[in-house]
């Protein structure tokens, strides 16, 4: 396993991040704590979760299932860097999602205890909160810094705009700010080579793409259809609207050789922006699989060919739809 440092931060993670979403839904507690000891094992050092993962509001599930895992101890805890989310609805009431310091602190003591430990050491939002100033957010995340309750504080799926905004407000507070951010990204979903990408480069965030696999759909889908698999419905929806595009990429992949999973995961690799892709893997055979896309270059006719089957938006702004 190869590992870089997250941003502009003198901490090293995991070329590959374990996404942990399937946990508790789609992967039972003794599976997942066998594929997180396996991770280690293979050097994954970077685990992913959310408060909302598990999918029963309010009871964060899957973080429930990493605490218990990390409760056995064995150097578990210190092993790993482990990064979790705030915004979703966690209950009924008025406050219990969003970024408001009221939430983020009910919020953060919350997943500490489900987690099972101190501290966390990337503290992600999940989304923008449009309700909620910047000042407030990095008021409360300053707070949960001092206390040692966080260390870093991430984005996901935040537009350039709100990035620069952040960071400008952080600082101008001496915060360290915005150290990474976590978006969307694979051959299906380039936009955020337009300007998330950029900022993210020039500002030293970490990028950390989720659904490098384009939720299943460039991991083979075709053969899976012929063998009965038919993949999750979202895929499913991706499918129908780009099989002409997955039957050129399918053949171009057999053609070279490499299967279509290994080659979208190294294509995302290849990107100078890019971190740690998450992979979500069900089964410890996805789990082994995904390092072969470590060692696996791309020479520039393939990915010439890619960028014909997968066209992104054309490069960053304004130069994509501009001069």
């Amino acid at each position: 396993m190869e590992h870089t440092n997250l941003g502009r931060t003198g901490l090293r993670v995991s070329r590959l991040c374990l996404g942990t979403m399937n946990f508790g839904p789609q992967t039972t507690e003794p599976d997942s704590h066998a594929l997180m000891d396996h991770a280690l094992d293979l050097g994954f050092n970077f685990f992913d979760t959310a408060n909302v993962y598990g999918w029963k509001k309010g009871e964060g599930w899957t973080e429930q299932i990493i605490g218990r895992w990390l409760a056995q101890g064995g150097g578990r805890r210190e092993s790993i860097v482990l990064a979790t989310k705030i915004y979703g609805e966690m209950g009924p009431g008025p406050n219990d999602r969003g970024l408001s310091a009221y939430h983020i602190r009910r919020a953060c003591e919350d997943s500490l205890r489900r987690l099972q430990t101190d501290h966390i050491d990337l503290y992600q939002m999940h989304h923008i909160d449009r309700a909620t100033p910047v000042e407030e957010i990095w008021h409360a995340m300053e707070q949960l810094t001092r206390e040692g309750k966080i260390l870093y504080v991430g984005s996901s799926n935040f537009p350039a705009w709100y990035i620069a905004r952040a960071q400008t407000i952080a600082q101008q507070r001496n915060f360290l700010g915005l150290v990474s951010e976590q978006c969307i990204y694979s051959l299906a979903d380039r936009t955020v080579e337009l300007e998330v990408l950029p900022a993210a480069q020039h500002l030293g965030m970490a990028v950390i793409p989720w659904s490098p696999l384009g939720g299943g759909m460039l991991a083979g889908m075709l053969d899976a259809e012929k063998s009965g698999r038919r993949g999750g419905e979202w895929a499913q929806q991706k499918l129908a609207k780009h099989r002409p595009a997955v039957q050129k990429y399918e053949a171009l992949c057999y053609e070279i050789g490499h299967p279509p999973a290994d080659v979208a995961l190294a294509w995302t690799l290849h990107n100078p922006a890019i971190t740690s892709p998450i992979i979500g893997p069900r089964t410890r055979e996805q789990l082994d699989t995904s390092l072969r896309a470590l060692d696996l270059r791309l020479d520039e006719p393939t990915l010439k060919q890619l960028d014909q089957i997968w066209p992104g938006p054309g490069g960053p702004a304004p130069e994509a739809y501009c001069w």
